[in-house]
């Protein structure tokens, strides 16, 4: 598959002011893809949030994009006019505020452009950037291919690839970011162009894993693999046997021939009004493979309940919605150890024992496995900008989340986890078992996921930076997300 370097230039150099004048100049090119506080399309955008932080900001406009061509437009139309700051939204899935929405200035919504197409020979998938993750396997689902996609079906493609992203596939495929062949991107100036291998190979590093810094993405194309049914398995466990389900996680995730068809998250989950703990376990095996041996220490853990069962990518994607809450990630990474991760335990039970605030909270620190073998695709493929290598051995990620329905808590339950997370690293760190990554995706904002790349790729992103977005349009008027220019001095 070849693809066009340049595609479109809008470039504009007349200057204007504020973002009235702005969502002015949008509606008179685009028309009815521009819509207004109201207005139903405003409204429809609006309550796709996934968390309520998002959802209570209200931007002057929002766009809503059809084609590439209009990204182009707008982006040409917004650089120049001074004061107009914007957001980018795909399915809307990040919990923090103005990530990817914005109060009172313009939110492009992606979820127009969510077309999917296979290539011919099946090797390649073409997918908008505002899909989501369901849509994906549903498409692909009859075709016995899949793609290195999300986990929940109602994230977007979009921002789980930027951000690196987790499969189910990472052990046999890489990073989600690392099975890109190509990003249709919008850049500074409004020029569409595509970024690859062989046309603006630095750009097309970047990407894996720059999140929102260097342009905007309007479609992304997928290497695909041969894929049909799988297993899936869940075990929920008293808390009490929390040291034998961890040292079974640990077991797995340490072994040196670590199984590439396994995805486990273990999960402990704390709910604030009741002061109980319960443990959940997801294992996925990407073989229809019923009962794998690589989970038969943790299964046989006894159980409150367990289920095994044989199934399709595109069926277990499907989870039902959550109703609005507000919600909160954080995340860290370690060294194996079951000793430490009864220290997380022990850590988190004491912080959040005596904290229950208004209509109260539930927790859920999850532990996924992050091999060696996964961070070793990424050399075969142009490389990306994560900064974790396969020498530092197999580690696990933590992903620290909170939701809870009254916005009134939103100050303390940020500072909980804060100090939660503060205290476990330090930890970590005197045992020697801290690593320096933090996976974008499951960042809070207090958190610098960037510098946690190295500085290595910092200057790297810093240069490329420069020499595609000269005017730091993406740095000083995309505010949301993490920032180049707060992480590391462009």
């Amino acid at each position: 598959m070849k693809f066009l370097c340049a595609v479109l230039s809008c470039a504009s150099a007349v200057h204007a002011v504020g973002v009235g004048t702005c969502c002015t100049r949008l509606h008179q090119e685009l028309g009815t893809k521009v819509s207004f506080l109201g207005q139903p399309a405003y409204d429809a955008t609006e309550s796709s949030y996934w968390s309520l932080q998002e959802a209570g900001l209200k931007p002057g406009c929002i766009l809503r994009p059809s084609v590439p061509q209009d990204v182009s437009r707008a982006v040409a139309i917004i650089a120049p006019v001074d004061g107009c700051n914007f957001a980018i939204k795909g399915q809307g899935h990040a919990p923090a505020a103005g990530f990817a929405n914005i109060d009172g200035g313009v939110t492009i919504d992606m979820t127009g452009l969510s077309t999917t197409l296979l290539s011919p020979d099946h090797s390649v998938l073409s997918v908008g950037a505002g899909a989501s993750w369901l849509q994906v396997y549903q498409y692909l689902n009859p075709f016995n291919v899949s793609v290195a996609g999300g986990r929940n079906g109602l994230v977007g493609v979009g921002g789980l690839t930027l951000g690196g992203g987790i499969s189910h596939f990472s052990p046999r495929v890489g990073w989600a970011c690392d099975t890109v062949v190509n990003f249709e991107v919008v850049l500074a100036d409004g020029t569409l162009t595509n970024a690859n291998k062989s046309c603006h190979s630095g750009l097309y590093r970047a990407l894996k894993g720059g999140a929102n810094n260097l342009g905007v993405v309007t479609r992304f194309d997928l290497r695909t693999f041969s894929q049909g049914n799988l297993s899936v398995s869940s075990f929920v466990n008293t808390i009490s046997q929390r040291g034998p389900v961890l040292r079974a996680f640990t077991d797995i995730v340490s072994s040196p021939k670590f199984d590439v068809y396994t995805s486990l998250v273990v999960g402990f989950l704390y709910n604030s009004s009741s002061k109980a703990w319960v443990i959940s376990n997801s294992a996925v095996y990407t073989s229809p493979v019923l009962d794998p041996p690589v989970f038969a220490e943790l299964a046989a853990v006894p159980s409150i309940s367990n289920s095994s069962r044989i199934t399709s990518l595109a069926s277990l994607a499907d989870e039902a919605p959550t109703p609005p809450l507000n919600w909160l990630f954080a995340t860290a990474t370690f060294k194996a150890s079951a000793e430490f991760m009864l220290e997380i335990f022990d850590i988190l039970n004491n912080t959040l024992y005596s904290f229950n605030p208004q209509g109260g909270v539930v927790w859920d620190v999850a532990f996924e496995p992050l091999p060696s073998m996964m961070l070793s695709h990424a050399a075969k493929t142009g490389g990306n900008v994560l900064g974790v290598r396969p020498e530092q051995g197999n580690s696990y990620i933590m992903l620290l989340s909170a939701l809870w329905p009254d916005s009134v808590s939103n100050a303390v339950v940020e500072q909980v986890s804060r100090q939660a997370i503060s205290t476990i690293e330090s930890r970590a760190k005197a045992e020697g078992l801290l690593r320096k990554f933090q996976y974008l995706n499951y960042a809070a904002p207090y958190q610098t996921p960037l510098a946690s790349y190295g500085a290595d790729s910092v200057k790297f992103l810093q240069r490329v930076s420069r020499k595609y977005d000269p005017l730091a349009l993406f740095q000083a008027r995309v505010p949301g997300g993490f920032k180049l220019a707060k992480e590391g001095q462009l």
